[in-house]
């Protein structure tokens, strides 16, 4: 095949995204656990619209900041769903990270390792927690930079991203005083954590009374619905500040903004005015000075 050919087909190919906003690897020499790990990101054709990437050995964040004008001081690590195989880098990544910017909260959206890619050798519960974790403590130690309060940093995440959020929730560690690398000198704990009809396993989970606030979203013809409700049973029982929507009919995978516009006539896509609402009524949103 010539040459020319070849790579007219191979641009064709490539389904990947180029945000114009920077993406920040959270360890710069190298994720601990991904030694040796070489091989590049891989973009999976879209089918829908949608671009996922898999095969993520580097993990990052991208930043996505509010005006200036309007930032309030939150932030949120945006976790993407996609059954630990790859991620939605825009449903579930960049649009959600936009409608949060809409609301004057910073967000950073996370491509973590994954432990259903093909090949993998990565353990949900073990190297994705870490990259979330590590994503927590990294917003935290550059805050002011980014205009965020570092008392204000949740998490926030979708389907098997949603399971990621709430892993993040019950295990979080406080900062090594000791620590080499200044950033684990920080806490892990979110401020405040939202899953998206996640994929929890509640009996996997321990709920304790140090839990964060958590909002919780899911329709009732996702099959995830029942889980759900289950553990906003475990939150409230512990006597965590939680709240939980269950809407009749949004099926899976809707994100922020739905993956047709039909979502727009549906009662599920104010969610996230409801969200913004719980986040005033807990003071996550009050105004923040800075520099």
């Amino acid at each position: 095949m010539p040459t020319l050919i070849l790579a007219l087909l191979l641009s064709f190919a490539d389904d990947s995204i180029r945000f114009s906003e920077p993406e920040i690897h959270l360890w710069p020499n190298g994720a601990p656990g991904s030694e040796g790990q070489t091989s590049p990101e891989t973009w999976n054709p879209s089918k829908d619209g949608f671009h996922r990437v898999t095969n993520i050995h580097n993990p990052s964040i991208t930043v996505f900041l509010p005006p200036k004008e309007k930032a309030n001081g939150a932030a949120f690590i945006v976790c993407p769903g996609g059954g630990h195989q790859y991620l939605v880098m825009d449903l579930e990544g960049s649009l959600v990270a936009k409608k949060l910017n809409e609301m004057g909260v910073a967000a950073f959206v996370l491509k973590s390792r994954l432990a259903r890619a093909p090949g993998s050798k990565y353990k949900a519960d073990i190297e994705s927690l870490a990259d979330a974790q590590r994503a927590i403590r990294l917003v935290r130690s550059r805050a002011q930079e980014w205009r965020a309060d570092a008392a204000r940093v949740g998490i926030m995440g979708f389907s098997a991203g949603g399971e990621l959020a709430a892993l993040a929730e019950m295990r979080f560690q406080p900062g090594d005083a000791n620590a080499a690398d200044p950033i684990d000198r920080l806490s892990s704990r979110p401020d405040f954590v939202v899953l998206g009809y996640p994929g929890v396993r509640p009996a996997n989970l321990t709920v304790s009374k140090d839990t964060p606030p958590t909002f919780i979203v899911v329709a009732n013809d996702d099959n995830l619905s029942a889980a759900s409700a289950e553990y906003y049973g475990k939150l409230k029982a512990a006597g965590v500040q939680t709240e939980l929507h269950i809407y009749l009919t949004a099926g899976h995978g809707f994100g922020m903004t739905g993956r047709t516009p039909a979502f727009a006539s549906l009662p599920v896509a104010h969610w996230p005015e409801q969200l913004r609402q719980w986040m005033a009524a807990l003071h996550f949103l009050h105004p923040a000075t800075f520099p």
